[in-house]
């Protein structure tokens, strides 16, 4: 996948063979999109208000982290937030799956296990994400954020916000499988605004707004126990693992840290076991958050976590309030 991923974004010549492919695709989501528009397929409508944020390409844009902050964000100014997830990776025997620190990613999949550690707010799992949206409604959530769920158009929604990766845009502009999108890009003509992870290299037809990540803490993976990213609580070289959508954005961030690592890219999602933590050598093992929710049950005194904050610019936030206060008066 990453060498594929890699083609895409730098137009390689030998995706040419797949634009037909792509246009196929991208006619079966417009149709798919119309017909929902139309009311031939049934859309159901929350009671509450809910935030989509998604992204329109394949791989890491930044996007969980910024439901972590928006989450925390509207419970600061008194709303009871929820976070709804289709659970990518985990197969729980029952659905709708209500989910904790504790809850296995095996059984939610990873992104929502770390979202409820993050947050400490109500999140539920569903593939029928409306099921869940009800589940946190129930619950006493007045407000919804669905973490990804942008082509999930069988739940309304209020407002729509794209996450894109700043750097990487989005690719070569084709759909799957020449390209990395998962939508057309015209697309965006209909969302309410794109948020640029870093500074946006193309000019867009709707409102857009930046955020950045930053390393926030070290943390032990087995006590919990958190460092001030200025103390680094282990010395040396160390092995630096990264199962996530964009693994060289991690790596930028340790190198920014002034901290030696050889890297270990994995696939997005990665089923972690005990032989990944395993090397040869007795340096310390750095990980994501994302990565750290499946490997804490296997871990070792030499692992660490490298926790990240989403900071979104404040002209957002202002945007935000002005769009939820519109909401409320409905």
């Amino acid at each position: 996948m990453s060498r594929l991923q890699d083609a895409w974004y730098r137009d390689a010549a030998w995706l040419m063979p797949l634009r037909p492919l792509a246009g196929l695709y991208a006619s079966a989501m417009g149709a798919r999109r119309r017909a929902y528009q139309r009311g031939t397929k049934t859309v159901w409508a929350p009671p509450v208000p809910l935030i989509v944020i998604g992204n329109l390409s394949v791989g890491g844009t930044g996007k969980s982290p910024l439901v972590a902050w928006m989450a925390r964000w509207l419970a600061e100014r008194g709303w009871h937030p929820g976070i709804v997830s289709r659970g990518y990776g985990g197969h729980a025997r029952r659905y709708p799956l209500y989910v904790t620190p504790e809850t296995s990613p095996a059984e939610a999949g990873d992104e929502p296990v770390m979202l409820a550690a993050q947050t400490e707010l109500p999140v539920a799992v569903d593939p029928d994400r409306p099921r869940a949206a009800r589940k946190l409604i129930a619950a006493g959530c007045d407000i919804l954020l669905s973490d990804d769920g942008l082509q999930h158009l069988a739940m309304g929604r209020d407002i729509e916000l794209v996450v894109v990766d700043g750097t990487r845009g989005f690719g070569n502009g084709r759909c799957l499988p020449a390209g990395p999108l998962r939508e057309p890009l015209s697309r965006l003509e209909d969302v309410d605004a794109v948020i640029g992870n870093g500074p946006l290299q193309q000019d867009l037809p709707v409102p857009h707004y930046g955020m950045h990540l930053a390393p926030s803490r070290w943390r032990h993976l087995i006590d919990n126990v958190c460092y001030p990213i200025e103390g680094r609580p282990f010395n040396g070289r160390v092995h630096a693992l990264a199962g996530i959508g964009h693994p060289s954005r991690f790596f930028e961030t340790l190198a920014g840290l002034n901290v030696e690592f050889d890297p270990c890219p994995l696939a997005d999602h990665h089923r972690f076991d005990a032989a990944d933590l395993q090397f040869s050598d007795n340096r310390p093992v750095v990980m994501t958050a994302k990565d750290a929710v499946k490997c804490r049950p296997f871990a070792h005194e030499r692992c660490w976590v490298l926790d990240v904050e989403a900071h979104p610019d404040p002209a957002l936030m202002t945007w935000l309030e002005g769009r939820l206060a519109a909401l409320t008066e409905r």
